[in-house]
């Protein structure tokens, strides 16, 4: 029997983990190209710099893929069992569904454990670290924005192109004024500009010398027939790029979602304190949403569990190899509760509705689910 609960609980575990790190890997990939490739293509992340920040982004994308990863391992590897006789032969041998579930659930716990970990303490001091280190390296040097001989579509209305940097000076100048679709509404040409950072307002002043401007009417730029339409020249045109999307000063430490378990607690008791300065009703309105973060927490660690009692019948009945297959029966499982979870959490500013508590449906229902299956298969 030992052998057995070896064979089982190694199998497993070495599936979910090979599930929990693909999960992790598609879920980094679409976070890093959405939040870190603008800054990558203007050169403003290092090498290393970028690395970090990777690493940075694990633990938060392991809160959403573990409950998933463990739950498609459990398929994955009953499945095949199933699908190989192998669980016809070991309850033909007088092993019962929960003998052969007794591993899986064991590793279910552990696996709770580590989601609780994670998201309590790890995955708070890696989000809280990673914005802090993006906002460090993005402001060391906020003209390493303008990439030379490359067509920069970072900033909200403008496109830029410039020949040649050299320090603060510019050579081969193209800066294209956008309107709200995106379309040219001016167009300047320099020879050369210089460019300055302005801390204070968070802009970039790049002065043109020698430029050209080419207008467009306003209200239709695609007309080039229009009267609108022309050239002008000019010794000096300035022109300033906001740089807000960029360099704005991130208030890490205003998620609740962000704070370890310790701060969350800390932040609860204070509120439980009466106070002059806040009112009764709002202290329970925000304690309220730090209760539901809370649980939203405790329920997405313990969901492992509520995946590995829904899995075990479910492989064991599924009966096939597929791994597409049983990863899209894990893809739909987690989607709709996940798709509860967000529904209960909408409900946080309605404090009477108690949505601390709601947030425990989604596990019950699966749970209930499992148990009733889980009977199901052990009496068949």
């Amino acid at each position: 029997m030992k052998l057995l609960d070896r064979h089982i609980f190694a199998s497993v575990a070495l599936t979910s983990l090979a599930a929990v790190g693909v999960l992790t890997f598609i879920m980094m990939l679409v976070s890093l190209l959405r939040d870190l490739l603008g800054y990558v293509m203007a050169g403003q992340l290092p090498f290393y710099t970028f690395v970090h920040l990777v690493v940075l982004t694990v633990p938060y994308m392991v809160c959403y893929a573990l409950p998933m990863g463990i739950l498609t391992g459990v398929l994955l590897v009953l499945g095949r069992m199933s699908a190989d006789r192998e669980i016809t032969a070991i309850r033909a041998a007088g092993v019962s569904v929960a003998g052969i579930s007794a591993p899986i659930f064991f590793f279910a716990l552990l696996g709770t454990a580590a989601g609780l970990a994670v998201n309590f303490y790890y995955m708070p001091r890696a989000q809280v670290a990673y914005v802090a280190d993006l906002n460090e390296a993005v402001n060391s040097d906020p003209l390493k924005l303008i990439v030379p001989r490359t067509f920069l579509s970072i900033f909200k209305d403008k496109v830029i192109y410039v020949g040649e940097v050299k320090g603060k000076h510019l050579t081969d100048i193209w800066v294209w004024d956008l309107d709200k679709q995106k379309r040219v509404e001016k167009l300047y040409r320099a020879e050369n500009a210089e460019i300055f950072y302005n801390e204070p307002k968070n802009i970039i002043e790049l002065i043109a010398h020698h430029a050209i401007i080419e207008a467009r009417n306003s209200k239709d730029p695609e007309d080039y027939s229009s009267s609108n339409s022309g050239a002008l020249s000019a010794e000096v045109v300035p022109q300033t790029i906001p740089l807000g999307k960029f360099f704005r000063q991130p208030e890490v430490r205003t998620k609740l979602e962000w704070r370890t378990f310790t701060e969350l607690m800390t932040e609860r008791h204070r509120l439980l304190l009466p106070d002059a300065a806040i009112p009764a009703k709002e202290r329970d309105k925000q304690r309220i949403k730090i209760q539901t973060v809370i649980q939203e927490k405790c329920a997405t660690a313990f969901a492992v569990l509520a995946f590995a009692l829904l899995g075990v019948p479910l492989g064991i009945k599924v009966s096939r190899k597929e791994t597409s297959a049983n990863f899209g029966v894990a893809v739909a499982l987690v989607l709709v509760y996940y798709l509860c979870t967000i529904a209960v959490k909408s409900l946080e500013n309605q404090p009477d509705l108690r949505p601390d508590l709601l947030m425990w449906i989604p596990n019950i229902a699966f749970q209930s689910l499992g148990v009733w299956m889980f009977r199901k298969a052990d009496r068949s």
